[in-house]
C-alpha cells in the first residue's frame, strides 16, 4: 500500500487522498516484483508470463499494482505488460 493511493476495493478499510480501480492486464514475460520502481530495490516475487496483474497505477516505465496469485502488491517494468484489450 502507498499513502497517496489505494485499491478502492479497500476503501472501506483504508484511508487515502486517491483510490484507483484495478486493470487486469497479462503479463506477456516474466517480471520480477520489486518493493520500489527502483531497478535496484527488494525483488518481492518473480512473475512468470501469463500471469494477472491488477493495474492500480501506471507511470514512466513501471506499473504498480497487485499479483493476485502472489497476494502482494509492487513495482514491475510496464513492458511486461500486454496491451489492454
Amino acid at each position: 500500500m502507498r499513502r497517496d493511493l489505494a485499491d478502492v476495493r479497500l476503501a472501506d478499510r483504508v484511508f487515502a487522498p486517491h483510490y484507483a480501480a484495478p486493470m487486469p492486464r497479462i503479463l506477456i514475460t516474466t517480471a520480477e516484483l520489486r518493493s520500489s520502481g527502483a531497478m535496484d530495490s527488494e525483488v518481492l516475487a518473480s512473475l512468470p508470463a501469463g500471469e494477472m496483474f491488477e493495474v492500480l497505477e501506471l507511470a514512466g516505465n513501471h506499473a504498480w499494482g497487485v499479483a493476485p496469485a502472489a497476494g502482494i502488491v509492487g513495482y514491475i517494468p510496464a513492458a511486461a505488460l500486454a496491451d489492454p484489450q
